[in-house]
């Protein structure tokens, strides 16, 4: 192979032919062979082969890398585009076009791009799941610090992304319900603890000691065993301020039941107004600092034993103070007792010591609120009896009306008395009915229980029966005084036309109206005598007190020997209904 001689149109420059021609002059001196020049020659041309080979392997390598390079760089920026959920790269063109060098050129500026967007969406995502890895952790109560959130890189994308924003806006929803219910939890904790006066911050430190209010309210744990414990202490607290409560309620109904018998004053009442307060409020009213304090609830107690220690002292005074109200109730009752026999029984009872004083006490209770039973049943009668009474009242005073023969005169206050009468009359009328309703009534009443009903001693029927008979007694003798004074002046009109025949005058109008009342009196019903009266004159009985008692019609004499042992037998209920009206 022979090398061109090449002239440099460089002065001075050495070049292949330069050298060549050099190597001819030389071989001219040197006087070397053609044979000689040749082999040289073609030593040289197949060096210069050789190293045209190495240049062309280190092109054909160099482009190699070059097409390596560029083919990583597009599957890299295929792959970051995928990565960030991008579909295209804008800043790229989709049809590359020039040298490797100048694809390569054009790619790189996307792939630097990209590099920095996955940079950042990384850190995007490092936070977010920072985040959430955190309120996890305050969920579950296993935060660990030291570990970091795993971030797949091959997931990027903006969709990826907001998944996780919306994981994180859900617990961060969540958490703040959380902090918001331990919030309400610890409140209600401490409120609960001020009524029952018991250390707040000891008793909430026992759950979590983040609920201490010296820490923050973002660092207060949120866990599911905080929650279930505060859960569980304000179940505890609650039962705890019932029971107490209704510890405290109980003592202060005995405080004031023993206050009641033995007529504490109301100085000493108020020293203990804190405990009664509450007698009646419900668990929610009780809201007072310290209003269930176990201090309090013991001092109360320490009291209530007092004040039972007292009133064992003063157990015959309070028992004949209850014995004194069931004879109240027996009295206005009408229901006679023997209060020296009740009063030398409890004597009896407490002086023995066989019988608690509260046991007695109780059973005189029991007694009292049956005789208030008992009255209840009795006062429809009774109701009756006392209107019965009244017009039996109003019936004698009528009848002494009618026998004053200056009833119509002009005198002070006879008007007063002409309406009376007129009521009086109107009541009168009213009485048979009154007394078969009453009759009734008390038949039913006996039937019901099987008891006699007796009225101060007196079966109420017997007194019925008895006034009924007296009453058509005294109308029948109403009836034949008015017939016989009709006789009586009929002789004296005979005897007079027979003495003087002459017409006699003309009576006086005045004269004739004046006997008008009185006839009208006797036609009422109300003669001079009556055989059945009210105590004998019309007026209520006396009591034992010198007061008017309510006042009945005389007691037939057979009746008069029940005595009051007798009559409590009625009461009790040992004595059968007797058959005879």
């Amino acid at each position: 192979m022979a090398v061109a001689d090449i002239q440099n149109p460089l002065q001075g420059e050495t070049t292949c032919g330069t050298l060549l021609q050099k190597l001819q002059e030389i071989w001219d001196e040197v006087g070397e062979s053609d044979k000689e020049r040749d082999k040289m020659l073609l030593q040289i041309d197949q060096e210069c082969l050789d190293v045209y080979k190495r240049k062309v392997e280190q092109a054909d390598k160099s482009r190699a890398k070059l097409l390596q390079s560029l083919s990583d760089a597009k599957l890299e920026l295929s792959s970051l585009l995928s990565a960030l959920g991008e579909k295209s790269f804008s800043e790229f063109p989709e049809k590359a076009s020039g040298t490797i060098k100048e694809q390569l050129a054009a790619i790189a500026p996307a792939l630097e791009q990209l590099w920095k967007q996955k940079e950042q969406r990384v850190k995007e995502f490092f936070d977010v799941q920072s985040e959430i890895q955190k309120i996890c952790g305050e969920i579950s109560g296993s935060l660990n610090l030291g570990e970091n959130p795993l971030v797949d890189e091959s997931h990027l994308s903006v969709e990826k992304l907001d998944e996780y924003h919306c994981q994180l806006q859900e617990l961060q929803k969540e958490k703040s319900d959380r902090l918001h219910k331990v919030l309400e939890f610890v409140s209600t904790v401490h409120d609960l603890c001020a009524v029952l006066g018991i250390d707040f911050f000891a008793t909430v430190t026992e759950v979590h000691p983040s609920l201490n209010d010296a820490t923050g309210v973002q660092s207060k744990s949120i866990s599911n065993d905080t929650l279930s414990k505060l859960a569980k202490m304000v179940l505890a607290l609650k039962e705890d301020k019932k029971q107490r409560l209704h510890k405290l309620q109980e003592l202060a109904t005995q405080l004031i039941d023993l206050w009641n018998l033995m007529d504490t004053p109301s100085e000493e009442r108020s020293l203990f107004d804190h405990v009664t307060c509450n007698i009646s409020a419900s668990v929610d009213e009780v809201t007072v600092p310290g209003a269930l304090a176990l201090d309090l609830i013991e001092q109360a107690e320490v009291e209530v034993e007092r004040l039972d220690q007292l009133k064992a002292s003063k157990m015959k005074e309070i028992a004949f103070k209850k014995q004194s109200e069931l004879e109240e109730i027996f009295s206005h009752a009408h229901i006679e007792v023997d209060p020296d026999a009740a009063r030398d029984k409890i004597l009896a009872l407490i002086d023995s010591g066989n019988v608690e004083p509260a046991e007695l006490l109780d059973d005189m209770d029991d007694q009292i609120a049956k005789a208030k039973e008992e009255v209840l049943s009795r006062k429809e009668i009774l109701d009756k009896v006392e209107k019965w009474m009244l017009a039996c009242e109003e019936e004698s005073w009528l009848e002494d009306y009618n026998r004053d023969d200056n009833r119509y005169n002009a005198s002070r206050g006879a008007h007063l008395n002409l309406k009376r009468a007129e009521k009086a009359r109107i009541l009168v009328n009213k009485i048979p009915a009154l007394v078969d309703t009453l009759i009734a009534k008390t038949r039913a009443w006996e039937e019901d229980r099987g008891l006699s009903f007796i009225y101060d001693g007196v079966p109420l029927l017997a007194m019925l029966d008895e006034y009924t008979m007296l009453r058509h007694e005294r109308e029948e003798e109403k009836r034949r005084s008015r017939d016989q004074k009709k006789f009586h002046e009929q002789q004296s009109t005979d005897q007079e036309a027979i003495t003087n025949p002459r017409p006699s005058p003309v009576r006086p109008i005045g004269t004739k109206k004046a006997a008008g009342p009185r006839a009208n009196g006797a036609a009422n019903g109300t003669p001079s005598s009556r055989r059945l009266s009210l105590n004998q004159n019309g007026s209520r009985s006396m009591n034992k007190d010198g007061r008017r008692d309510s006042m009945r019609p005389m007691t037939p004499v057979k009746y008069d020997a029940i005595s009051k042992e007798d009559s409590a037998l009625h009461f009790s209920g040992t004595e059968p209904v007797s058959s005879s009206p």
